[in-house]
């Protein structure tokens, strides 16, 4: 068992130094140029269109900046939402009792004065929701499904936008 241990020490101390040497940096880390969090406070998260458009707004200026936005915005947050459903799991009756809510965000990261887009991306996720007898549980099942589907959304935005101003702090250096 002993030597097991030095094995897989050895092992670990090997993968540690490589993974050092390949150029691994972490995506939040501080750099030379900057962090990805600096930068992501001088986002400005422009209105959203609807109920969902609002709820992904909040969780995006919630993801972006915690501290509360700061007065020197440099870069602009455009984004569009749009949903979709559709039921499956139909009964033998006709009546489905599973619905996918689809929600897609398509957003450009833009300089201060508008102009072209820096950074474009569309993030979309499917969340299920029972369809159940009761009307108002499965609406209460729908808010919760289009909560869930608002909070990833707003995170694969933010770990885009890091990975975006990650790339650019690495080239600047």
């Amino acid at each position: 068992m002993s030597s097991f241990r030095k094995f897989s020490f050895l092992a670990t101390l090997v993968s540690l130094a490589l993974l050092g040497a390949c150029g691994f940096q972490p995506l939040y880390g501080k750099h030379a140029a900057g962090s990805a969090p600096e930068e992501f406070a001088k986002i400005r998260v422009l209105p959203i269109k609807d109920r969902i458009g609002q709820m992904l707004r909040n969780h995006l200026l919630t993801a972006l900046n915690p501290r509360g936005r700061s007065g020197n915005s440099q870069y602009r947050l455009e984004t569009r939402v749009s949903e979709s459903s559709s039921s499956l799991g139909v009964r033998k009756t006709g009546f489905a009792t599973r619905a996918n809510l689809k929600v897609t965000a398509d957003f450009n990261l833009r300089g201060r004065g508008g102009g072209k887009a820096l950074f474009s991306g569309i993030s979309t996720i499917t969340v299920s929701y029972n369809i159940l007898d009761s009307d108002f549980a499965t609406l209460s099942a729908k808010k919760d499904a289009r909560a869930r589907a608002v909070r990833e959304i707003s995170e694969d935005m933010r770990v885009r936008l890091g990975a975006y101003f990650s790339q650019v702090q690495s080239v600047k250096k």
